[in-house]
């Protein structure tokens, strides 16, 4: 049974959303306030901790811990709803920002470890026709600490420690890239939580000029790439942003990718029936990858009542997967987990 996190702070402009700030950053406001840099510290592992009120924090002065209350805030996200799979053990949180919008987190176990899909935007204007996502539009970026806020809340619900974050749910987040680079610099540092950047994975629908500049801002990061067709023609019916960058400039800018980081890039890849999952898609997109350090992760669409798509057959995804693998490109097929909570992939959106 899942226990309510209290965040009973209210919004109020003139407050310091605290958890927004780099370290450098809170030490500087920590002087603001006539305290020693020290302190930023201690208020930082408390904030990462899960702390939901400045009284927590028992190592600092009752004098600062005023201060603070007078001054900062440590709201961000309060808990709308939380669902439980009844096929597996995962759950989707669905989160209230202090502007009344909705974003959703789906926590998920694997062998390796507990996982959090965390959403980066309320709401993605980039169109995939495949995904509930965008179906809304949207509505804003989200914040460093409203992304730091999805990990650390769930881990305090689930009472589970979690080891890795994908960037994978509501948003495209490099369009949001600056509050992205940041919450991962915060979530990364030893008195944050102190996870490693290799456990966290940022996945793009392929937004060049942001590729180049990851691979210099994070390249420990892992990179996952939203390709979901083998040319053109389909991706174009599948992703509007494929009329801005090209299927071909995408795969030199994930050659030119491996070759600055030493890194594998993941290639996302949806299987829709008859539209990118026949077997001469499959020998297409071989002849695309070849050479590349790469791994191709197939994903069964989810079904989304408002699209036409369908799901292929288990047997033609088998046969998808088997000439990958004759062509020697790393393939998996991807856990359907979630599934009967609309927490799966392509599933997440604006409601419970």
């Amino acid at each position: 049974m899942w226990k309510r996190f209290d965040t009973a702070n209210t919004m109020t402009e003139k407050l310091m959303r605290i958890k927004d700030l780099t370290s450098e950053e809170l030490k500087g406001f920590v002087c603001t306030l006539g305290e020693k840099p020290f302190r930023a510290k201690q208020i930082y592992e408390w904030m990462y901790k899960g702390a939901g009120s400045f009284a927590e924090m028992t190592n600092l002065s009752k004098e600062l811990r005023n201060k603070l209350s007078e001054s900062a805030s440590l709201f961000t996200l309060s808990i709308a709803d939380f669902i439980e799979s009844k096929e597996d053990e995962t759950c989707k949180f669905l989160f209230e920002t202090e502007d009344n919008e909705i974003i959703e987190a789906v926590f998920m176990k694997y062998k390796y470890g507990n996982s959090i899909c965390i959403s980066s935007q309320a709401g993605c204007k980039m169109g995939c026709i495949f995904c509930a996502s965008g179906m809304n539009g949207l509505s804003r970026d989200l914040t460093p600490g409203e992304m730091a806020d999805q990990f650390i809340m769930a881990q305090h619900v689930t009472g589970q420690k979690i080891r890795h974050v994908v960037i994978m749910g509501i948003g495209e987040p490099f369009e949001n890239y600056d509050n992205i680079k940041k919450f991962i610099e915060n979530l990364s540092r030893p008195e944050g939580l102190g996870l490693s950047r290799r456990n966290i994975t940022v996945s793009t629908c392929g937004i060049i000029p942001y590729i180049e500049r990851f691979a210099e801002d994070l390249p420990q990061v892992n990179l996952a790439i939203s390709l979901h067709a083998p040319n053109d023609n389909i991706r174009d019916e599948l992703m509007p942003i494929n009329s801005k960058y090209r299927l071909s400039d995408l795969i030199q800018a994930s050659r030119e990718y491996v070759e600055k980081t030493g890194r594998r890039v993941s290639f996302e890849y949806v299987l829709i029936k008859g539209i990118n999952d026949r077997p001469g898609h499959a020998e297409e997109l071989a002849k695309l990858l070849k050479g590349l350090n790469c791994h191709v992760n197939l994903i069964p669409i989810n079904q989304v009542k408002e699209s036409v798509y369908k799901p292929s057959s288990d047997k033609d995804a088998a046969v998808f997967m088997n000439i990958l693998e004759e062509k020697r490109i790393q393939v998996t097929k991807r856990r359907e987990l979630g599934k009967d909570i609309d927490a799966a992939c392509g599933q997440l959106r604006l409601k419970g």
